[in-house]
């Protein structure tokens, strides 16, 4: 069995080795929008075989060549901005391991491909680690690599088989003498900002393989999972305490009274002829019902078939691809919601909710992906989206989801939810609200419980996109996205109930704002991450984080604020009404 390395997000335009018999595997919709370009490399080695110092090809460059000057240029301006190698093998990132200056490991599936010294005799990026490269003005190119392959035996199938585990590497920069005899050691390859005299670069490679002991991984990662289980059913068990003790608590006192006292109601009996009062910007509220409707069924289905492993991390782009098409496809039941409950709230321009509904988030969402696609193109970045590939998207959003939007509206647009009870034609005075009663107090502590259920899994999932680490925790990851519906419908009704019981009957947007205030913490979570895990450099690459960021906060916005607190509300009301006074279904 032989191992092959590939190149990811590879670009031609450096002079690096080149397999013979190159093959670009075809490449899904999730990989075009990540922006993973696979190209076969030279490195090619069997199973379980150690090799040391073996060549894959010789680079030659002569000033008086005008090709091979503009390459070494190029190659001098790759280390000077620390561009990276990414290499997978069996669909598994090869990963490097470093020390930092403050002694903790970093591990991370790029590699530089050279460092820097400057004419100050300051070290830039991997220099720092290798005192050796102690020459100003000059640039060290890492043209050798040491790989380690750990795998893990099991000898009790058919003769037994091993698994690829993990694969990493140490980068070394070595001057080769000679291609005759190739000795990995001595003085690194050096290229200076100028030369005149003709010079070959000789990349070489050593290969050990290992066996891995999995099982303290494992332990490690159960540890991580049973913690956060513990975290998420301390803070749902919390909330579904408070509900059940506040309810408990009204309804004895409620009870209690006798039917000459039951005249004088106060608190939340007294709203029934205001509970459902068309709120403000009802279009706007409705919209969002309706696209986040979309966003949450699509994101229960994703995760859903990631967890019975359809969806398996080493098919990559495969959990991108499948988000894509189901959002295209669910976009019936975003008109469909968004015009019912536009209906509900006596709207009558159901045209207009259906234009916004298909276009407005889906609009905000691609014109960002442009202006980052832009960004791309400008830096000449192989990881930009082709205008050919952001054409088939616009079609497939304008020519299938934006139709399918029409269908759901103009069904959703003949039908409302029943109110069981009419509303007042005066609107009711509300008294005068303390602290603890106003909107920001409730939204703030009520998307904290909600970001405590994911906080751990974001981090872990921040580390999948943005340092390349493999996510594979897809089951844990769904009963933790089951669990934060949970908190968020919880939190929405029993801050809900405390507005009501202060007479405040303004609710609607207060419900949706409740749970989906926790896209404004994991906003801060991300800013957090940015400085203190990161290390991005350059404007261009901070615009670009923040602008995929913006979009996950967005989506995220969506489907937690869409949490149905219609029915969880009335729910609540069902529970806490008088038949005499009030009937909710």
């Amino acid at each position: 069995m032989f191992f092959f390395l590939s190149y990811l997000s590879f670009s031609s335009s450096f002079d690096f080795c080149k397999d013979s018999e190159k093959r670009n595997p075809s490449e899904n919709l999730g990989q075009v929008l990540f922006g993973e370009r696979i190209s076969s490399s030279p490195y090619k080695f069997p199973f379980n075989r150690t090799g040391t110092c073996i060549k894959v090809c010789v680079k030659s460059y002569d000033t008086a060549n005008d090709d091979q000057e503009k390459k070494l240029a190029f190659l001098r301006k790759g280390i000077r901005l620390n561009y990276q190698h990414h290499w997978i093998i069996d669909n598994m990132p090869v990963i490097w391991c470093h020390n930092t200056g403050d002694g903790t490991k970093y591990c991370t599936p790029g590699f530089p491909i050279g460092c820097f010294i400057a004419k100050s005799g300051e070290s830039k990026h991997a220099c720092l680690i290798h005192p050796e490269f102690n020459k100003s003005h000059i640039y060290f190119l890492f043209n050798h690599v040491d790989i380690t392959i750990a795998y893990h035996e099991d000898s009790g199938r058919n003769g037994g088989f091993a698994r690829l585990v993990s694969a990493r590497l140490e980068p070394q920069s070595y001057k080769h003498s000679g291609e005759g005899r190739l000795a990995c050691n001595g003085p690194p390859m050096e290229i200076p900002e100028e030369h005149t005299e003709k010079f070959n670069v000789t990349y070489t490679y050593s290969v050990q393989f290992e066996v891995s002991l999995t099982s303290l991984f494992f332990f490690f990662k159960f540890s991580s999972i049973m913690n956060s289980f513990v975290i998420i059913l301390f803070l749902s068990g919390m909330v579904a305490i408070i509900i059940l003790r506040t309810l408990h608590r009204d309804i004895i006192r409620y009870n209690e009274m006798s039917s000459s006292v039951s005249k004088n109601d106060f608190g939340w009996k007294l709203l029934h002829g205001d509970v459902f009062r068309p709120p403000r910007n009802r279009m706007l509220l409705s919209v969002f019902l309706g696209q986040g409707t979309q966003v949450l069924i699509m994101t229960f289905i994703t995760l859903l078939l990631a967890c019975l492993g359809f969806l398996s991390p080493s098919n990559r782009g495969a959990l991108m691809t499948c988000a894509v098409v189901l959002w295209v496809l669910l976009g019936t039941p975003a008109g469909y919601v968004s015009a019912r409950m536009y209906k509900t709230l006596k709207g009558v321009k159901w045209k207009t909710n259906f234009l916004l509904t298909a276009l407005l988030c889906p609009g905000v969402v691609f014109a960002d992906l442009f202006f980052m696609n832009v960004i791309l193109w400008v830096e000449g970045s192989s990881a930009a989206i082709s205008f050919g590939t952001l054409i088939g998207i616009l079609a497939m959003w304008c020519g299938i989801s934006v139709p399918l939007t029409f269908v759901g509206a103009y069904f959703g647009a003949k039908k409302k939810f029943r109110v069981p009870v009419c509303t007042n034609q005066i609107p009711r005075h509300i008294p005068r609200q303390s602290f603890f009663t106003k909107p920001p107090f409730g939204i703030m502590i009520g998307g904290i419980l909600p970001f405590g259920c994911v906080f751990i899994q974001l981090f872990l999932i921040l580390n999948s996109i943005w340092s390349h680490q493999m996510y594979f925790m897809f089951g844990f990851l769904f009963l933790v996205f089951i669990i934060l519906l949970i908190t968020c419908s919880e939190a929405a009704v029993l801050l809900c109930y405390f507005y009501l019981c202060a007479e405040d009957y303004h609710w609607w947007w207060r419900a949706f704002f409740t749970s989906s205030f926790t896209a404004v913490y994991l906003l801060i979570y991300t800013v957090h991450y940015f400085f203190a895990k990161l290390q991005i450099t350059g404007t261009a690459s901070a615009i670009l984080y923040f602008g995929y960021t913006m979009v996950m906060v967005l989506i995220f916005f969506l489907f937690t604020g869409n949490h149905r607190m219609t029915s969880c509300v009335s729910h609540s009301l069902k529970r806490l009404g008088d038949n005499n006074v009030i009937s909710i279904n």
